[in-house]
């Protein structure tokens, strides 16, 4: 099991709307997630909007890739799309890009 940690910048004008967007996560999209390998996946939010995101699954890539072929994904991928600071045209999915782990006990 490999452990993911990325992270994604929210717009500091947005940050109340995404938490309360997170409390009602749909559970279609829940179910999804676990269905494709987004085990312990979690989400930390700094206040001034730094987004911290963690998972643990197999395969990173082929987690992402069969995540992104469901159609609760795309749905809720382009109502999260205006929350972030990320090149335009750019799903909030796409942009994610694993950390280095350089330490782990």
């Amino acid at each position: 099991m490999r452990r993911i940690c990325f992270i994604l910048q929210v717009k500091p004008e947005r940050i109340q709307e995404y938490k309360e967007q997170h409390r009602c996560v749909w559970p279609e999209m829940k179910k999804a997630l676990q269905e494709t390998g987004w085990n312990n996946y979690s989400l930390f939010l700094r206040p001034d909007g730094l987004l911290v995101g963690y998972l643990e699954t197999e395969d990173f890539e082929r987690a992402r890739a069969t995540m992104a072929s469901r159609e609760v994904n795309a749905r809720w991928q382009r109502k999260m799309a205006g929350f972030f600071v990320q090149p335009e045209g750019l799903l909030p999915d796409e942009a994610m890009a694993p950390l280095e782990e350089v330490f782990h006990v």
